[in-house]
C-alpha cells in the first residue's frame, strides 16, 4: 500500500518498461513476445508512451488533455480522437473502449490504492532481496483472476522494480513480466513532450474499436451470398 500511495500521489514521473508476455498456442506451447516502453505521466491530464515491439514495430500514444493520438511508424498510419478527463479516465478508455494494449496501466493511475484494496484478497511477504542492484521487498498477492508478484524498492521511494502477472483462469496460465527502471519523479517536461509528430506520408485511420461491424448473422449471410456467385 505504501507503493500504491507513493505512485498514486506522484504529480509526475517517467519510467522505462521492458516486458515479455506469453502467447499460448493451440498446441499448448507458450511463445514469448516482448516490448520496450518509455512512459511519461504528468497529472492530471498528460500522458506519453513510446513503445517498440520485439518485431521492431514502433508506436507512440499521447494524451494532451484534449486529444488522444496514436502513431504506428512501421505502417505509417495514425489515429486521433477527442478525449476529456484525466489520465485515469484516459487509460480506462484506451484499454476498455479502444482495445489498445497498455501493460500495467493500473500502476499509472492515481486510484491504484483503491483498486488494490478492492481487488486483492491475499498478500504474502516472500523475502527481502536484491534485484537490478536495488534492495527490494518481494511481495506475492492474489485477486480473483490474476496472481501477481511485485518487487518494491526499499527506502523512501517504494516504486516497483519488477512485476509478474499470472492469468490463472486463462488456458495455459500465461504470464506477463515487466522490469521497470529509470524511475524519475521530477522529469524534465518540455513543450514537445506531449506533442505527436505525424510522419510525412502517414495515412489517418480510425481506431479499430470505432469501425462498425455487421451482426454475426448478417456476416454469415453476406459470406454465403458471395460463395454462390
Amino acid at each position: 500500500m505504501r507503493m500504491a500511495e507513493f505512485l498514486g500521489n506522484a504529480n509526475a514521473f517517467s519510467v522505462d518498461l521492458r516486458s515479455g508476455y506469453d502467447a499460448v498456442q493451440a498446441s499448448g506451447q507458450k511463445i514469448e513476445f516482448g516490448e520496450l516502453r518509455n512512459i511519461t505521466v504528468s497529472r492530471p491530464d498528460r500522458l506519453r508512451a513510446e513503445s517498440e515491439r520485439s518485431d521492431g514495430t514502433k508506436t507512440v500514444a499521447v494524451f494532451d488533455g484534449k486529444d488522444i493520438a496514436v502513431v504506428d511508424f512501421a505502417n505509417k498510419v495514425y489515429a486521433t480522437e477527442k478525449q476529456q478527463g484525466n489520465v485515469d479516465d484516459t487509460l480506462v478508455h484506451f484499454v476498455r473502449d479502444l482495445h489498445l494494449r497498455f501493460p500495467l496501466a493500473m500502476l499509472l493511475t492515481s486510484r491504484l490504492p483503491a483498486e488494490l484494496q478492492q481487488r486483492v484478497w491475499r498478500v504474502d511477504y516472500v523475502e527481502k532481496t536484491n534485484i537490478q542492484g536495488i534492495p527490494a521487498h518481494h511481495i506475492a498477492a492474489r485477486t480473483d483472476t490474476v496472481d501477481f508478484q511485485v518487487w518494491i524498492a526499499d527506502g523512501n521511494e517504494p516504486y516497483p522494480v519488477r512485476v509478474v502477472l499470472t492469468y490463472k483462469d486463462s488456458p495455459g496460465q500465461p504470464q506477463f513480466w515487466g522490469q521497470l527502471s529509470n524511475w524519475n519523479f521530477a522529469p524534465k517536461l518540455v513543450e514537445d513532450t506531449f506533442v505527436v509528430r505525424i510522419p510525412d506520408g502517414a495515412n489517418k485511420i480510425a481506431f479499430a474499436a470505432e469501425i462498425p461491424t455487421l451482426p454475426s448473422k448478417a456476416r454469415r449471410s453476406s459470406s454465403a451470398k458471395g460463395a454462390t456467385k
